[in-house]
Parts: structure tokens; sequence; C-alpha cells
């Protein structure tokens, strides 16, 4: 009885030291981040205007992709102020900045002279934004996703955020991407969108409908929804549906990567794989494929940079490459497999996008398409530092002891 008391004490010290020192962990890196922004002490430059490039695809739809935020966000405004019956927007944070109010008032504009227009934001994700920034007139019709969104609070179904990015304008235009709106997104962020006009539009206007009709609020009305148009197989939605325990986008990748013969090119804002994505990924390299991973060199959660780092070992070894995007913040969410398979969406390749949040991604296939997203990988290459093994297995022990110590809290992310 003794020993099994002891045994029981060890294990709890054990847990509790761990805790600690991951506590300990988070917390310095923590400080040590807002030290390095505080000493850094300029705005973040701009990055180089970039041309927003269109592919036609073969179901009738033209895919534009838009890789500088300016164009997007100008484009975008375009759009809602050119809308003649219905605007569909969700975003995941919406900043009060000048960005922000343009966006704010180009919707209020639009229903004032007759447009439906319907607006969805994460409220968690938006708590540093001023309440009264965020509230709209009666006009505008207004769905927050709450910080909590049930007492079911260990249900599985209501833990995910709101993370998805869509606008629809007349159901005949509609973007998605990884860019949430805000001026530091416009210039200094290296993200990624897509706009569709065509047939595809249904699938991100259905996507916002259902999301509005499931989560109903008092005073907020039901949205008809829009008669389908058939199977188009260039271009597929996936969702992830939390309350349906519903998330096709983890096996969308899984899937495609499954496929992958010759190339496979991603691009993560936030990259902590889970075991089977990070073992697809080495079966396709001992099959021959050649693997390239452009990650942040360093990002706006630096905790998670972290965890990222706890894969680069294997991945290296494999002969992954790892190119780590300098000066910016790269936030984009897409993969271009054999020059034939796309997506474009909203999901990290982390376990809160692929198995808990709402999200939702583009695939596409397009050579067209899958040739352009090469070549915006080719272009953002030569902005990134190569990772070699050689540096990676010479970093400080120091760097070791953190990985290790945070290693255990990558299921969580």
């Amino acid at each position: 009885m003794s020993l099994s008391r002891s045994t029981r004490r060890l294990v709890r010290q054990g847990l509790l030291a761990t805790l600690v020192a991951q506590v300990t962990a988070v917390a310095t890196l923590m400080g040590a981040d807002r030290v390095r922004r505080l000493m850094r002490g300029r705005r973040v430059p701009d990055l180089p205007p970039a041309v927003p490039v269109s592919h036609p695809i073969g179901d009738g739809s033209v895919a534009t992709t838009y890789t500088y935020g300016d164009a997007l966000f100008d484009d975008m405004l375009a759009a809602i102020a050119g809308a003649e019956r219905r605007i569909l927007l969700e975003t995941y944070i919406i900043k009060g900045d000048e960005t922000g109010r343009r966006f704010k008032q180009a919707l209020i504009d639009a229903a004032h002279r007759g447009v439906d227009v319907y607006v969805i934001y994460d409220q968690f994700a938006n708590l540093v934004v001023k309440r009264s920034f965020l509230t709209f007139p009666p006009v505008v019709n207004v769905l927050v996703y709450p910080v909590v969104s049930s007492w079911k609070l260990l249900s599985p179904r209501h833990v995910g955020r709101d993370h998805r990015k869509i606008l629809v304008v007349d159901d005949k235009v509609a973007y998605v991407g990884g860019y949430n709106i805000g001026s530091a997104y416009a210039t200094e962020w290296r993200d990624t969108h897509l706009r569709i006009d065509g047939p595809a539009v249904w699938d991100l206007d259905n996507a916002f409908v259902d999301f509005w009709n499931t989560h109903p609020r008092r005073n907020t009305p039901m949205i008809e929804q829009i008669p389908p148009t058939g199977w188009r197989p260039e271009i597929r939605a996936h969702r992830n549906v939390p309350r349906q325990l519903m998330y096709p986008i983890r096996g969308m990748y899984l899937e495609a990567i499954d496929r992958a013969h010759l190339t496979i090119d991603i691009t993560a804002a936030y990259f902590i794989p889970d075991r089977d994505i990070l073992a697809a990924l080495l079966d396709a390299r001992r099959r021959g494929v050649r693997v390239r991973i452009i990650v942040p060199r360093v990002s706006n959660h630096v905790v998670t940079d972290w965890l990222s780092r706890g894969f680069y070992g294997r991945l290296l070894r494999a002969g992954v490459e790892i190119h780590r995007y300098r000066d910016h913040m790269v936030h984009a969410k897409t993969a271009t497999i054999d020059g034939e398979w796309t997506t474009i969406g909203t999901a990290n390749i982390d376990r809160l996008s692929l198995l808990g949040n709402y999200e939702i991604n583009l695939e596409i296939l397009d050579r067209g398409l899958a040739r352009g997203m090469q070549q915006v990988f080719a272009d953002d290459c030569e902005k990134c530092e190569q990772l070699t093994l050689e540096q990676w297995m010479s970093r400080p022990l120091l760097a070791r002891v953190y990985e290790a110590i945070l290693r255990p809290l990558a299921p969580l992310l």
C-alpha cells in the first residue's frame, strides 16, 4: 500500500512539474516575443503589390487568385458597392481600423439602398475590437458566433470557432481564403484568397446560408437557399461542421497527399500536422515525391512556431524541404499537388482547424490554376530561407529543451 501511495505521489509530482515547465516555457517565449516586437519598434514594411491572376475553369467558372490584400479588399468593396440583391459576409476577424470601417460603411450603404445584407463574425476573435464598432444598424442582419455557443463545453460539437472568411454578392461572385479584414492584412501579411465567378459560387453561397440557418438568433431571419447548379467535379467545397461532427478537409488532404506522385507544395501559416498527415507526407517522400513546405520564420503566435519545430527533424531527415518566409507573416492556407490539384481556403494544418473549427476549403482540379499556384509558390520561395538538416541539427541545446517541453501540447493545437 505504501508503495502504491508513493507511486501515485511521484506521478502527481511529475505531472505538476511538467505543467509548471510548460507554463514557464510558454510565458518566457511570449515574453521574449513581446520584447522582440518592442525592440523592433517599427512598422512592418509593406509587401510589394501583386496583380490578381484569373484562370478559366472547366465548369464555366473563373477563379482569380489574390496574394496582395490591398487589391483583394478593393475588389471586394467594389463588389459590395455594385450589389443589387444580396450580400453574405462571414469573417473571423474584422478590425476596427480604416479598412474595417470601409467595409462596415459599404455594408451599411448597401443595406440602405435596399440590398439584403447578412454579416457573421466570431465574437471570440474580435474581443479586442470595440463593441461600438461591431454594432450595426438594424438594417444590417448580424449573427455573432458567441464565445460560448453552448453550455456543453466539453462536447466537440460546441468548442470550435467560426474561422471561415466568405463573401458572396448577388449569388454571382464569391470570395474565400485566408484574409481577415483589417489594414495590416492589406499590405503587411502574405496571404491567399480566391474569387469565383460562375456556377461554383453556389457552394460558397450554400455554405453561408447553411451556417446562418442552423445558428438562429432572436430577430435574425432565415435566408432562402438558391437552387443548386448540379454536380461540378472541377471545384468542390469542403466544409468542417463541428455541430455535425463533419471534418472533410482533413480527409481531402490525406487523399490528395496519398495520390501525389510528383510534387507537393504546401503553404501553412500554422503547421502542426497530426500523426496521419505527417505519416502521409513521409510516405510521399519515400516514393520519390518532392515535398516542400512554406511556413513563417516568425508568426504572430510564437508558441505555435515552437510546436511546429517539433516536426522539423523527422521531415528534414526524410528529405522534405522546409522554407521559412522572411520579414512578413505568411498566413496562406494552400496546397498544390502534381501540377493538377489545388486547395485554397481557411483551414490551417493543425488540430484546431482540421478537427475543431468551422472551416471551408475549395478543392480545384485544374492544371491552369495549379500552374499559377506553382508560380506563386516559387515566388514565395525567393522570399524564404531554406532550413537545412545541418542547420537544424546544430541548433542550441536550450531550443531542444523548449521543443521537448512543449511537444505534448501539439495535439491541443
